[in-house]
């Protein structure tokens, strides 16, 4: 075994030990100093140099070196300088060769002319203190504690909000991407700190990508928790309003769903039991709701080369957040085109529809004339079965432009009416702490320069309208890193598994309105 070779073993047996939590066993203690005393004999008896440097005879059985006048023997300077040059380049390589090898540094051992026996015994005590790099690099707590720190501070460097951002986060808030890279690496046991801080940025980037499909490599690894907890952050951050009276759903695959559900009402009614009396057996009344189903809906983006040299951390930091923020934009858009564009829904019939008892004929600005007549709808609404169910009016759902008129008749406890007198009772006023008001400027744009409607929609626990299924309950986008040919760069893809359902007419009731100049 070459002295290498009995030094990688050495680093096998120490990683083991370490990653088992524990000291060296007796055999391997054994092992371990059979080795040293295999190094150490190398390197006392190193192999014979031929006629490198010393006098003496050469293989061809003449004498090394000329003779003078004198017959004496003499040593020719030029080939002296030459094989002063040699050794100390070899000296070097193999210094450089074996420090690579334990993870350590070589230049101060190169600038103070350090033997090889003096760098082995420096790699052999650096071993036992520390470990071999691979086991003592990135594992375990030091390692997480690392890169949670390098993700939080890549986040603070943006302008990210983080919460208690993990220690030492704020130390490493100013590193560059290159300064992070080189970390990183050198942590892997890639190269060491000097080594990469010679390199450029180009050959930097270049050996970044070689760590693409390394499982254990840190650098890829803490790119992509920046790029989820930027993800999350700004997924629940962005200002959307459909999760405040939809429902929220699950489905466990994309096919349409098949399940029978029970919508509000359809239980008979309880009958008096006289004394001794027999409890009459019941069997809920359901109706078959439409098929829900789910599709998937995302983009890529990459952080480039140029991304990386220019040292642009928004495109981990910012960019992912706009994708994410686009996708909750997407559902909130999606949500409202359905109240909209008024579709036909399971039963064959427009979700708003006289047949549904839901729908204001005549549109007009809210008011507490028609807001009444509105509420009224939900009020009167009947299960299937033809039971009343009156459903509580929750939310008044209204374009911009209508929030602050909403506030006025809500908050206002006397008004003027003709023909009553002046400071009659609101009678709305009462409801002003049962009703939430909505200002949702998407029906501003579907509307453009045509009436704008707006809406009233019950508690979504008691009587649902409209529905948002995600795939096993996954509210938030997922990332997925990967290689596209061709491209200079890191490349995530980005996905979210969502559908949309009107899954009953009785939550809601509409008044077309009337157009709004703002």
């Amino acid at each position: 075994m070459t002295i290498q070779e009995l030094i990688a073993r050495q680093q096998a047996i120490v990683s083991g030990a370490r990653a088992a939590g524990r000291d060296l066993t007796a055999e391997e203690r054994a092992e371990f100093d059979g080795l040293q005393r295999q190094i150490d004999a190398a390197g006392n008896n190193p192999p014979a140099q031929g006629n490198e440097g010393q006098g003496g005879e050469d293989p061809t059985g003449g004498a090394r070196g000329m003779g003078n006048d004198n017959g004496q023997q003499g040593t020719d300077p030029t080939e002296a300088a030459r094989q002063a040059v040699a050794t100390e380049r070899q000296r070097v390589s193999d210094i450089t060769a074996l420090c690579r090898q334990a993870g350590m540094d070589p230049a101060e051992y190169i600038s103070n002319g350090a033997t090889m026996d003096t760098v082995r015994q420096a790699a052999v005590d650096y071993l036992l203190a520390h470990g071999a790099p691979v086991s003592s690099r990135m594992n375990g707590d030091e390692g997480d504690n690392f890169r949670q720190a390098a993700v939080d501070a890549m986040l603070l460097r943006a302008g990210v909000n983080v919460q208690n951002p993990a220690q030492g986060a704020e130390e490493m808030r100013g590193y560059s991407l290159r300064d992070l890279a080189i970390e990183c690496m050198a942590r892997d046991g890639v190269g060491t700190t000097t080594s990469l801080l010679r390199m450029s940025k180009d050959d930097l980037w270049n050996e970044a990508c070689r760590q693409f499909f390394n499982p254990t490599a840190a650098f890829p690894a803490i790119l992509d928790n920046a790029i989820r907890k930027n993800i999350v952050q700004m997924y629940q951050e962005i200002p959307t309003t459909f999760q405040l009276w939809t429902t929220k759903g699950s489905v466990s695959d994309f096919k349409p769903t098949k399940d029978h559900s029970y919508l509000a009402g359809g239980a008979g009614e309880f009958l008096r039991v006289g004394e001794n009396g027999e409890l009459k057996h019941d069997t809920p009344q359901t109706e078959l709701l439409p098929q829900r189903q789910v599709a998937t809906y995302g983009r890529q983006f990459s952080m480039t080369r140029e991304a990386f040299i220019n040292d642009d951390v928004g495109f981990i930091t910012q960019v992912p957040g706009m994708y994410a923020a686009s996708a909750k934009r997407t559902i909130n858009k999606q949500v409202y085109s359905i109240l909209f564009n008024n579709p036909t829904i399971f039963d064959g019939v427009a979700l708003f529809n006289s047949a549904h008892n839901n729908l204001i004929t005549t549109g007009a600005a809210p008011s507490i004339e028609t807001l009444q007549a509105i509420m009224i709808k939900l009020l009167n609404q009947k299960d299937p079965f033809g039971d009343s169910i009156m459903v509580q009016p929750r939310y008044v759902i209204v374009p911009v432009g209508y929030g602050f008129l909403m506030s006025q008749i809500l908050e206002t406890a006397q008004i003027d009416v003709d023909g009553i007198g002046s400071h009659t009772a609101n009678a709305l006023y009462q409801y002003r702490n049962r009703l939430q008001v909505i200002e949702e400027g998407t029906l501003n744009a579907l509307a453009g320069s045509n009436a704008v409607p707006w809406f009233v929609a019950g508690d979504p626990t008691y009587a649902r309208s409209i529905q948002v299924d995600y795939l096993n309950g996954q509210e938030t986008p997922t990332i997925r890193r990967m290689e596209v040919a061709g491209q200079l760069g890191y490349v995530w893809d980005i996905w979210l598994d969502w559908g949309i359902t009107a899954v009953d007419f009785r939550g809601i009731a509409k008044n077309p309105g009337t157009t709004i100049t703002l």
